[in-house]
């Protein structure tokens, strides 16, 4: 009889339950690692044949072209919510990561410039927003999207971009380990855990969870759950991983949806309540990974 393994059905990494795991404890005694992620994304009008989407936006495409509602609302974003953002964040003492598609560094150089002025850090976010990476693709196909991206960020922002977000955190079985194998150290598309964790790949990546449920698009684009509901749901999770101790929180902020005029009220309601928690450490995700990858070495019983 074959013997179920622990986990789900891959070898990408090794199944950890919390309680299993020693406290992992962030500089300084801080009670809880913040990430702020800031989007900064391109869609196409008309994506090339044999492009994959998110199946949850597919309602939106597909039946005229040219769909400029659904396009231009994306734009948005970049045009206005963007700096929107950037000034609600302001003066919070927050540190800003930004996952960026290729295709956005090319095109949008005055949001790039804006946020390489804040000394935001820049994750790789794929070519395009509206090219996933699936299994579809060849191994081939693959390496050489993921060395076109990394090509573009070194010479827009003249440095290697080191972690990566999948666009809609799209991935193959085969992903991870290109990108381990492309000089890539953290990876963010994965959601169930609390804490980062390693990855089985050689060498080996760090995961750092993005968790989806006070995402900004999955909760009040895909979910609709009413705005005002926003600060208690950004608020109510991070009180909670806080007093837990050990954890990190991830806040993706999409600006085409949180940026938008009725909305940015409850992002700033949702930032009052985060930066109200005493012994938070605010650091991009190099600083999360290089941290975590100093503990785990120092004692293995952190994983």
């Amino acid at each position: 009889m074959t013997r179920p393994r622990k986990g789900m059905d891959h070898s990408l990494y090794a199944f950890s339950a919390m309680p299993t795991r020693q406290a992992l404890s962030w500089p300084g005694g801080a009670c809880m690692a913040v990430c702020v992620l800031i989007h900064l994304e391109y869609w196409e009008l008309e994506p090339p044949e044999g492009a994959w989407r998110d199946s949850r936006f597919t309602g939106e495409y597909g039946f005229y072209f040219p769909e400029y509602r659904p396009f231009t609302q994306r734009e948005y974003g970049n045009r206005i919510g963007l700096f929107r953002v950037l000034q609600a964040l302001k003066g919070r003492g927050l540190k800003l990561s930004v996952a960026a598609n290729a295709s956005a560094l090319e095109r949008y150089p005055r949001a790039v410039a804006e946020l390489q002025a804040l000394g935001a850090e820049f994750v790789a976010h794929g070519e395009y927003q509206s090219r996933m990476l699936t299994a579809a693709m060849s191994e081939r196909e693959e390496r050489d999207l993921i060395a076109r991206t990394t090509a573009t960020f070194t010479r827009v922002l003249g440095q290697r971009p080191r972690g990566w977000l999948g666009p809609d955190s799209g991935e193959s079985t085969k992903t991870p380990q290109l990108l381990a194998e492309a000089g890539y150290d953290h990876l963010l598309d994965w959601p169930n855990d609390d804490q980062p964790y390693p990855f089985l790949t050689s060498p080996s990546l760090v995961s750092i969870p993005n968790q989806m449920e006070w995402d900004d698009v999955t909760a009040l684009w895909l979910r609709k759950v009413p705005n005002p509901r926003y600060p208690g749901l950004v608020g109510d999770a991070a009180t909670a991983l806080a007093a837990e101790g050990g954890r990190s929180f991830l806040l993706s902020l999409h600006p085409w949806v949180i940026g938008q005029p009725h909305r940015i009220r409850y992002l700033r309601a949702a930032l009052d309540r985060l930066c109200a928690i005493d012994g938070i450490w605010s650091a991009t995700p190099s600083q999360i990974a290089d941290h975590c990858r100093a503990a785990w070495g120092a004692n293995d019983d952190l994983v």
